[in-house]
């Protein structure tokens, strides 16, 4: 037996399950056992229409007659196996939990977890919301009708559904109604599904004006059916089908045949009923999920959009069915095609991963480094395209003339969602180019020369001409496209010696979420400065513009590092501990230092580094007015890599996977910056956002500090700790996060538990303790925090709430754990 209950193994993975006797559904006798033991033997068909999407989980811990709420979070006791994945949303990110095995099931049951909701939509591969791959329409009857109106109203529906020849089936809910699904293609967006959900449920209340409803109002619903067809929205979820129901009988969302739908008796199913049919009939979704298989992921068809602005009929142009198998090809072919539509532009088209990735050039190539020139990127072609020439009819999408301006074969150094280095070999076009997006669909198209340290002067020269946008440049179809990235010009010239370091402002993920317009930096610990380097020496200051050069003697080798060149660049000065993760304490031991002696004696103990993540400088040219990515891309051609300075990276991705990432190195957080935005010498700006990382702690009580002001005759604030060593290690104080009711809660949970000695093991200090009020440690809570301090407190400490469900003895450290700790 293991503590708390007996260790099984389920796909591998082992599981400690408990209380497996206890009554979930009075009603039938339904034990929390075989609440585990249904999810577990229905997993092979209830895990594909999960896979690849977040699992919101409704809980019902003493079972359906009592208390349940609604879980996003993954909770702080899940077992490391459970997959999870952090989603942005506006005030916070959350981590939720993905299931992928019969294991992450069943631990649902464990938690009676008994509903299990997810969202029309799919995770897609840089871990963002993608588009519904499933539209569905949750059909609520209103006092006074049942399933029979449900049933009726859905056969309206269908209808609708065939005459755009999408296959639907029914799923009576397990609650009230019943939910009609069907499978869409994956090209349009949730708001795009949701508004023609809203279409056709309106079209229906107009077919059965006295039975279907497709309005939001509860005070129109008696007698009728409520077309809910908002649960498409991207911030909605519905119970997945085959997922439990807590109502009064361990009822299923069902699958159900048309058939069966025009029976007069028909009613909801029980899971064992539900497990019976699936064993005689499979899985009547099948086809809901995505042709590769159960796998989670949008279907691989980049072609759907091409496809669907074409029609073979009515136009010369190569148009491949889904399905038809790619031309054989070396790989690395390019074509530029002169399109005269509405506006003259040119079609620049690279093969790709079986495609021609396809960008329409309203100037065409830049001719020389000087002049970048705008790129609008459009729909992927088919290879077959390469060799198109022809008229396109008027009337029909991009209708003209197209020729073959120049073709060949291309080399690719770099290829990123955000930006592409290569090299055309051809007769008319041959070069190194860069493509870099911009915003949106709008890249800059670059011809580049080589990029090495000593060539920096040409490269700076180069951005200091960068081509911005036309406001009114005609985009493949000769409409205009509004200018969508600051100007490279317009910032304010200031001497060297005035510059000051541009600020960021705090943020949500959500703020930052569209990685085609936001950067991904690290966020650092320790000391912004920047760095001017003239004439072979390195200058430092602070962001106070105090000069703290002498502080920091390692930080001279910046000189040699940039080959002679001059430049005045923008960092922060870090100090790592043995791991490689920053410790501002560290740091300090730096700071206050003043004799030559001595900062060269601590210099050899605690060492530092210039992170150099922006150039605001270079060779005489000022570089303030220039987009983000054009100055970032000057930095990484100066090649600063030393002992003692360094350039950090760019983390690709999204924020989430950013955040994810950071989070797993001990980092402090992300700063997202605006790839478009210029250099705004000491402002703060909403164009640098910062995101801090907080993370979840159980924590043991302790003790607690009487409040004053507001608070007086209540708590002020908790003492609070961690197991450790066998005890109870002081953890610090938790002063926010508490509204009345919680205090009134706590001062009831807190009296009875006094005691006359602190139950800390360590020492609290004087300051904290001269007026606590001891307490038995007893009582589990639950804190976010920023980091652990050096000396084992929770900095920045909110309060969550109580975890009755959690004994003392259950408490262990978050991921991060305690400075020092293995975790």
């Amino acid at each position: 037996m293991a503590p708390g209950g007996t260790v099984v193994e389920i796909d591998g993975r082992r599981l400690t399950v408990g209380n497996l006797t206890k009554v979930i559904y009075p009603a039938t006798g339904t034990t929390k056992g075989e609440v585990i033991n249904y999810y577990a033997d229905i997993a092979p068909v209830l895990l594909p229409h999960l896979a690849g999407r977040p699992v919101t989980r409704k809980r019902w811990p003493d079972g359906v007659l009592a208390h349940s709420f609604f879980r996003k979070d993954l909770e702080v006791s899940a077992p490391k196996w459970v997959p999870r994945w952090p989603i942005p949303h506006h005030e916070r990110t959350v981590t939720y939990p993905t299931a992928d095995s019969a294991a992450v099931l069943a631990w649902f049951g464990q938690l009676a977890a008994l509903e299990l909701h997810v969202p029309q939509w799919l995770l897609s591969e840089d871990g963002y919301p993608g588009n519904p791959n499933r539209v569905v329409f949750d059909l609520d009857p209103g006092p006074g009708v049942g399933l029979a109106e449900c049933a009726e109203v859905a056969r309206a529906v269908k209808d609708h559904l065939d005459a755009a020849d999408l296959w639907s089936v029914p799923v009576t809910s397990g609650s009230k109604g019943i939910h009609l699904y069907a499978p869409v293609d994956g090209t349009r967006t949730s708001a795009e599904v949701s508004v023609w959900a809203h279409a056709i449920a309106r079209a229906v209340q107009s077919r059965l004006p006295t039975l279907a409803l497709s309005q939001m109002k509860r005070a129109l619903r008696d007698g009728k059916v409520f077309i809910d067809w908002s649960q498409n929205n991207g911030n909605k979820t519905t119970i997945s089908p085959y997922s439990l129901r807590g109502r009064e009988h361990p009822t299923v969302a069902a699958p159900r045949t048309w058939a069966e739908l025009a029976d007069p008796d028909l009613r909801h199913l029980e899971f064992g009923e539900v497990l019976k049919r699936v064993a005689e009939r499979g899985d009547l979704l099948h086809r809901l999920l995505p042709a590769s298989g159960v796998t989670g992921s949008p279907p691989d068809d980049s072609l759907a959009p091409y496809r669907a602005k074409r029609d073979r009929h009515r136009t010369p142009e190569p148009v491949p069915a889904a399905g038809d198998p790619t031309p054989a090809s070396t790989g690395d072919t390019f074509v530029i095609q002169e399109h005269h539509a509405r506006a003259l532009h040119w079609d620049f088209r690279l093969e790709h991963d079986g495609v021609l990735a396809s960008w329409a050039l309203p100037k065409g190539l830049p001719l020389d480094p000087s002049h970048n020139r705008l790129a609008v990127q459009t729909e992927d072609h088919p290879l077959d395209y390469g060799s198109f020439e022809g008229m396109i009819p008027h009337g029909e999408y991009g209708g003209g003339e197209v020729t073959i301006w120049d073709s060949g074969t291309y080399s690719c150094e770099k290829w990123r969602k955000d930006e592409i280095i290569f090299s055309l070999n051809s007769e008319r076009s041959a070069g190194r180019y860069a493509l870099i997006q911009t915003q949106g669909r709008q890249w800059l198209l670059h011809k580049m020369k080589s990029q090495q340290p000593h060539q920096i002067s040409s490269i700076s020269a180069a951005a200091a001409t960068s081509e911005a946008p036309s406001a009114a440049a005609p985009n493949p179809t000769g409409a205009t496209q509004p200018p969508t990235s600051k100007p490279t010009t317009g910032a304010p010239a200031i001497a060297v010696e005035e510059l000051s370091p541009m600020l960021a402002t705090p943020g949500v993920p959500g703020d930052v979420a569209d990685a085609a317009s936001w950067a991904y930096e690290i966020k650092w610990d320790g000391v912004r400065a920047l760095a001017r380097v003239r004439h072979g020496r390195v200058s430092l200051f602070s962001r106070n513009d105090n000069d703290i050069t002498k502080t920091y003697p390692e930080l001279a080798e910046l000189a040699s590092l940039l080959g002679g060149h001059e430049a005045v660049l923008d960092g922060e000065i870090v100090a790592c501990r043995e791991s490689g993760t920053p410790s501002f304490s560290l740091l300090q031991q730096r700071m206050k230092l003043s004799g030559a002696a001595e900062i060269s004696r601590v210099a050899q103990q605690v060492p530092v580094r210039f992170l150099a993540f922006d150039v605001l400088m270079l060779n005489g040219i000022s570089l303030l007015g220039k987009r983000y990515t054009d100055r970032r891309r000057l930095l990484d051609a100066t090649g600063i890599a030393g002992e003692f300075c360094a350039i950090p990276e760019v983390l690709p991705g999204s924020v989430a996977a950013a955040l994810d990432e950071t989070r797993r190195r001990g980092l402090e957080g992300v700063l997202a910056k605006r790839r478009d935005s210029i250099y705004r010498p000491g402002k703060r700006s909403r164009d640098w956002v910062k995101l801090k990382h907080f993370q979840d702690q159980e924590v043991i009580i302790g003790g607690w500090r009487p409040g004053n002001g507001k608070r007086a005759g209540t708590i002020g604030s908790l003492l609070i700790g961690v197991p450790a060593d066998g005890g109870l290690r002081y953890g610090g104080r938790v002063g926010t996060g508490f509204d009345d009711a919680m205090l009134d809660q706590l001062a009831t949970l807190l009296a009875p538990l006094r005691r006359t000695a602190s139950p800390f093991a360590d020492v609290v200090p004087s300051l904290e303790s001269k007026d606590a009020i001891w307490v038995d440690p007893v009582l589990v809570g639950e804190v976010v925090f920023a980091e652990w301090s050096d000396n084992g407190r929770l900095r920045q400490a909110s309060w969550r709430g109580l975890r009755p469900d959690k004994e003392p003895g259950e408490v262990r450290l978050a991921p991060a754990g305690l400075p020092g700790d293995e975790v």
